[in-house]
Order: structure tokens, then sequence, then C-alpha cells
């Protein structure tokens, strides 16, 4: 047996067939995805079988002659005919050339005793004939038919398939409606023979002839062959015979069936799901967008307040280390603005930023994933764009609480004291020891001079009271530059302290929408493109 080659083209458009199908459950009508997974499973099967052999099915209606036309081909009486009633009750083959064929008649599921073998060797006109195998299918419309699809099935399994239509029924709707309408692209593997041909004039005959290719153009057959034949005078029984035999010669009427299966089916597809600019969609996030999630969602919790909040906590709270302590020991005559501001609780509000306010923030981060898929789906099928909504949903009902917690865990220390704050609180404290050492020199020299005891004479010389004042003025001088000093290296600390914060919430808040949402939409744009590249290299 010789597994058959398939042609160059058809093997990548089954590929991408196996990818539509792949991507498509959920996005495809189930019935299109049925019928995609038949025809990969169908072509899979047939192109594993016999390339020698070209399977023609004779199809038709009750009364049509298809028995009368079996016989008259293989020229035995294989299939049993009738006037009355159908008699084909199941499918009969002849087959010439049987060597091969075995595994291709048991795919068409054929009993062993309906298998009829048509040796060349005794008819020596049969030898273009081989590698045919030809069936005699039930009558598609017979009562049993209506239980029973075996016929309905060998006509989708058929390389070729021969409608044998008879002048009383030849437009019948049970044959046009069910199966003509659908051969749309199966000119190459599609005949119809006009059958019982000895029961009408020369005239009506060519009439009958030109009506059926109107009426098979009109339902969208563009090349219709048609072959008049008669099983009873054998007219056109030769031309059918060569039709098929052209067919098996060339060993291409497998790959044409699936080909056209294919087409046929492509079509059906981009109707469903138009191709259009669907490949221009984005297939990623891009970074503007990711930055845009993150920017939304750091409005959402609150960032940009709680950095602030906390270099105001920084600055307020340096006072009590670095500021000039005269002036903040003044300041204790006055109202505590830490009281009044709250200040001092602002870091349990931070370490529960969300708490309180989750309906109002809930709805800031939807906002922001509508937002990211809204921009992302536009063009997009209704089906694909629905989506990528959902796939940006699929989990924002726990987005904000994810946020929550991992804000949480990065909260700043309120309490923590930087080393230079103690050691420039030494510093001041010993100017401040300074200044109180020269006002009690100042004041023993001015107010006990010549008292003082030996010793401490030097306190009360006039000479050196110049000096002390002096002295008390630089501590005082250098004691407010050094306060002044230290406000400014305080708000330059608190400005880096609250970069330091806001990039850290943003980086964990950036974290958390990769992982929660714009990795499920990826995938789900990912799929898109995947589907519609699939789609477009599925066009022959």
């Amino acid at each position: 047996m010789t597994t058959m080659a398939t042609r160059p083209g058809l093997a990548p458009r089954l590929s991408a067939l196996t990818k539509v199908v792949e991507h498509g459950p959920g996005r495809l009508d189930k019935k299109l995805l049925t019928e995609a997974n038949t025809l990969l499973t169908q072509a899979g099967d047939r192109l594993k079988l016999s390339s020698e052999h070209t399977v023609v099915a004779l199809a038709g209606g009750t009364g049509s002659g298809k028995s009368s036309l079996f016989n008259a081909i293989s020229g035995l009486e294989l299939s049993p005919t009738g006037v009355r009633r159908p008699t084909t009750a199941r499918t009969h083959a002849c087959v010439w050339g049987l060597e091969g064929a075995g595994p291709l008649l048991d795919w068409l599921q054929i009993q062993w005793r309906h298998r009829f073998s048509r040796a060349s060797a005794l008819d020596k006109g049969d030898s273009q004939l081989h590698g045919l195998i030809l069936l005699d299918l039930p009558d598609h419309d017979s009562i049993r038919a209506l239980t029973d699809t075996e016929a309905d099935r060998l006509i989708g399994l058929a390389d070729l398939v021969v409608w044998v239509l008879d002048p009383q029924k030849y437009a019948d709707a049970s044959t046009h409606r069910r199966y003509v309408t659908e051969l749309a692209g199966h000119d190459a593997v599609t005949v119809f023979a006009l059958n019982q041909a000895d029961r009408l004039t020369k005239e009506e005959l060519a009439e009958l002839v030109i009506d059926l290719n109107d009426l098979l153009r009109r339902e969208g057959v563009e090349h219709p062959s048609v072959v008049p034949t008669s099983a009873v005078t054998g007219r056109g029984i030769e031309s059918l015979r060569s039709v098929i035999a052209t067919a098996v010669a060339r060993r291409r009427a497998a790959i044409q069936k699936l080909e056209a299966d294919l087409h046929r089916l492509e079509q059906r597809l981009s109707k469903a799901m138009p191709l259009g600019e669907a490949l221009s969609a984005p297939s990623s996030v891009d970074e503007a967008r990711r930055m845009g999630l993150t920017d939304a969602l750091c409005d959402a919790v609150g960032v940009p307040a709680v950095g602030e909040a906390m270099e105001n906590v920084y600055a307020e709270r340096s006072s009590h280390w670095v500021g000039w302590p005269y002036p903040r020991w003044f300041s204790k005559f006055r109202s505590d603005p830490l009281k009044s501001l709250r200040l001092q609780d602002l870091g349990e509000e931070i370490r529960g930023i969300t708490t309180g306010s989750v309906s109002a923030q809930s709805a800031e981060v939807a906002n922001a994933v509508q937002a990211l898929a809204d921009g992302l789906s536009v063009g997009m099928h209704p089906v694909w764009r629905t989506a990528v909504h959902q796939a940006a949903r699929s989990r924002s009902s726990q987005l904000p609480q994810a946020l929550t917690e991992d804000l949480t865990e990065i909260a700043p220390q309120l309490d923590r004291v930087p080393g230079w704050w103690r050691a420039l609180k030494v510093w001041q404290y010993v100017l401040v020891v300074a200044f109180v050492a020269g006002l009690a020199w100042l004041a023993a020299g001015l107010l006990m001079p010549g008292q003082l005891p030996p010793a401490l004479e030097l306190l009360s010389d006039s000479a050196t009271l110049p000096w002390v004042g002096l002295m008390m003025a630089s501590v005082l001088g250098l004691g407010a530059l050094s306060g002044i000093a230290s406000r400014n290296f305080v708000e330059l600390g608190a400005s880096r302290e609250r970069e330091r914060l806001e990039r850290e919430m943003r980086r964990r808040v950036a974290a958390v929408s990769t992982t929660m949402v714009v990795e499920p939409v990826e995938r789900e744009l990912t799929r898109h493109h995947a589907f519609y590249t699939a789609l477009r290299d599925l066009s022959p």
C-alpha cells in the first residue's frame, strides 16, 4: 500500500486548520468546530491510505437507476435493482485492482460480502479503470435513509461523487438543498449523470441538459459536468466511464476533494470570523499600556497621597531632632500641629491604605482594567473583544486586596531615626551648653565685678566680656545656621524617602498588575493572533 503524498500547499493548510481548531473553542460556533475536526480526521485517515485507488460513489434518490448504472459500468450484475422500491440496503463496492484496497475499504466500512473484485485481466478494456473503487450507495431519500446515514457518510468520504439524476426528479429539492448547494468548489470531483435518457426524445434530452446546467450554476457549481446516460441502451456509459477513468488515471481526486472541502470550510470560517484587519490588533501589551495601567492603579490605591503623607511626617518628626532647640522649646507653648493633623496615626493609615474606601478603590481599579481592555480590543470581532475583556477582568475582584496586602509589606517605618539626626542633635546641644556658659560668664562679669574668688577673676574681667558676647552671638548664629542647613537636608532626605517609597510601591503595583491583569490579557491576545494567522494561512 502506498500512502498518499500531499500536494504542495495542502499540508500547510491542514496544519493551519489544526491551529484554528486548537484556538477556536469558545470563539467559533460549535458546529463549525465539529466540522473542522471531522475534516482533519478524514484528511488524516485518507492521506494514510492507498494513493493508488480512487473512491467513486454513485449517489442518487429513489428510482434514479443507480444500481443499474453501477452494473453497467462494472459490466457485472453486482448490485440488485428494483422498479417499485429501492433494493440497495447496503453499499456495494466493485474494485479494479484489489491489492492494497483492503484498508481503504475497511475505512469506508464496506462489508466483506458486498465487496467485489473486477480483475482487469478478464477485460483489457478495463485496464484504464485500474485503481477504481466504485460504490453503489443506498438511496439518500429512502425511508431507511431517515435512520441510516450511510449514504451521507460515504458521500463525504468519497474522492469523487457521481450524482445519478432521473428526468422526472432531476431538480428534486432533497438532492439539491441537502447536497448540491454544498458542492461549491467541488466541480473537479463531482459529476452529474442524467440517467434514463432513453425515456426522452433527442430534443427533450437537450432541453433537460441545458436546464440542469443552468440550475447547477445558480446553485454555485460554476463548471458542472453533466453526462446523459441510459443503463438500458448503454448510451453515455462509455462517456461516464471515460470521465471516471480520467480521474482514476490522474490519482488526484482524493487530494482535489480535500482541497475543495478545505476551501468550503475556509469560506464558512471567514464568514463567521472575517479576517479584515484582525492581524493588525496587538498580540501583546506594549510598554506604554503597561505603564498606563500601573499609573491608574497607583492612583487607585493612593500611592501619591501616601508618598506625600510620608514626606510630611518625615519632615515634621525631624523637628524633634534637628531643629534649633530654642525655637522648638518655645513651640511647646503653642498647640501641637501633629495632633491637629493626626499625623501621629498616619503609620496605621498607611498600613491600611485601602481600608475604609474599598468600594471606591474597587471602582477605580475596574475602570483602569476596563480602559486597558478597551484600548487593546479596538477593531476586534465582538467575540474576541468580549474574550479580552473577560481575561482582563478574570481576577479583578481579587486585585484590590492583592494590592493592599502587597503594599502593606513596604509601609514606611515612621519611627525610624537616621543616625545623622542623632549626631546633629548632640552638636546642637553642645552649642546650647556653650551659649548657656557664655550667658553665665556675661552675667557674672556684669553683676558681680570684683566679687568672685581669685581663681574666677577672669570671669569678671571687663576686657573679656566683649569676647564673651561675640562668642555668644557666634554660637547663636552657628546654631541658627545649622538648624537651617539641617532643615534643608531633612527636606532633601524626605523627598528622597518619598521617591524611594513611591518607586517601590509602583514596582509592587506593576508586578501585581502584570500577574493578575496583563498576563491573562496577553494569553488572549496571543490566542487571537494565532487564530487569525492560521485562518489567513488556511486560504490557498
